[in-house]
C-alpha cells in the first residue's frame, strides 16, 4: 500500500532508473572510445549514444541506419564542397539544397536530410584547421562510434517490457 504521506512527485518508476543506468554507461563508454581514437569532437560519440539508447533496439535500429546515412552524406558533401568551391554562406544553401534532393531521389527519410544539413553546417560554416575531409571523417568517425555503442548496448541490455494494462 503506497505511503499517504510520501509525495507522489518522490516516486520514481525502477524502470526509469534502470534506463538512466544504461544512457550514462552507453554515453560514457562511446566517449571514452572516442578519445581512445583520438578524434577531436568525442562528445558527438556521446550525443549520437544518446539519440539512440531513447529507444528500443528496433526504433534504436532505423534511427540509427538515418543518421549513418545523413551523416555520410553530409560529411561527403560538405567535404567535397569546402575543398572545391569554399566555405561560405552560398556555398552552405547550395549544399543544403542538394542533400534535401539527393536525399529524395535516394528515397531516405527527411530525419537523414536533417542529419545530413547538421553535419554539413559542422563541416563547411565552423572555422576549422584541419582540411575539410578530415573535419568530414572525425564526424563520420564520431559518430559511427556513438550509435554502435548505442545499437550494442541496446541489443545486450534491452529496455524491460512493461505490461499492457
Amino acid at each position: 500500500m503506497p505511503d499517504a504521506k510520501k509525495p507522489k512527485w518522490l516516486h520514481v518508476d525502477f524502470e526509469e532508473i534502470v534506463h538512466s543506468v544504461r544512457t550514462a554507461i552507453a554515453a560514457v563508454a562511446s566517449f571514452l572510445i572516442a578519445r581512445l581514437f583520438r578524434l577531436p569532437e568525442a562528445y558527438w560519440a556521446a550525443i549520437a549514444t544518446l539519440i539512440v539508447m531513447q529507444s528500443t533496439l528496433g526504433a534504436a535500429w532505423t534511427v540509427s541506419k538515418e543518421r549513418m546515412a545523413g551523416t555520410a552524406l553530409g560529411a561527403a558533401t560538405g567535404a567535397l564542397l569546402a575543398t572545391y568551391a569554399g566555405s561560405n554562406f552560398a556555398v552552405f544553401g547550395a549544399g543544403l539544397f542538394a542533400l534535401g534532393v539527393l536525399c529524395a531521389i535516394l528515397r531516405i527519410d527527411r530525419s537523414a536530410y536533417r542529419y545530413a544539413g547538421i553535419t554539413l553546417v559542422i563541416v563547411i560554416l565552423i572555422p576549422r584547421t584541419h582540411a575539410p575531409w578530415i573535419v568530414a571523417l572525425h564526424r563520420f568517425v564520431e559518430i559511427s562510434v556513438g550509435i554502435a555503442v548505442g545499437l550494442i548496448l541496446t541489443a545486450l541490455w534491452p529496455e524491460p517490457q512493461t505490461e499492457a494494462a
